[in-house]
């Protein structure tokens, strides 16, 4: 517990016990338990550092990209082996993943030597890279239409977000 929670549940404890004596403990327990516990229950998810998959596709519109789980039907339709990493659904024109030369249908598989298997590694590994000037990006990428080679595995240098 924080602190502040500590302070509270004191207090709650000292409240407690003179309202016991004067008969109204009811009404003291609905009110104090309240206040106790919505201090208790804390920041809203991904506030407190804790990654959410929310938290994770808003780091990645940041950084200039639209992503999704590698969910089954995904795996199928791109054909991959496994469904691990983050599938790129539109490139955000100007950014950073843009001038790095991220592509649409690219599944993100490492981001600053940190492999990636799901959107909650993919926004903590985001979150820690784009607080530096330079970083990479790992990904599996569809070949251009008419290439014979299929699929191949690129690595982009993302530079310093320049205004």
């Amino acid at each position: 517990m924080r602190p502040a929670h500590l302070m509270i549940l004191s207090q709650l404890r000292t409240v407690w016990s003179d309202l016991l004596g004067a008969g109204i403990c009811l009404v003291a327990l609905v009110c104090l338990a309240g206040t106790t516990l919505a201090a208790a229950a804390g920041p809203p998810d991904g506030a407190d550092g804790e990654m959410t998959e929310a938290e994770a596709a808003r780091l990645g519109e940041e950084f200039g990209v639209v992503v999704g789980p590698v969910d089954e039907e995904i795996r199928k339709e791109l054909k991959l082996v496994r469904p691990e990493g983050v599938v790129v659904f539109e490139v955000i024109g100007g950014t950073r993943a843009d001038l790095a030369g991220i592509k649409v249908r690219a599944v993100i598989k490492e981001i600053d030597k940190t492999d990636i298997k799901n959107m909650i590694e993919f926004g903590n590994a985001l979150k820690r890279a784009m607080k530096q000037c330079d970083f990479t990006v790992g990904t599996y990428e569809p070949a251009d239409p008419g290439d014979p080679v299929g699929w191949g595995v690129n690595f982009h240098f993302v530079g310093c977000k320049r205004d």
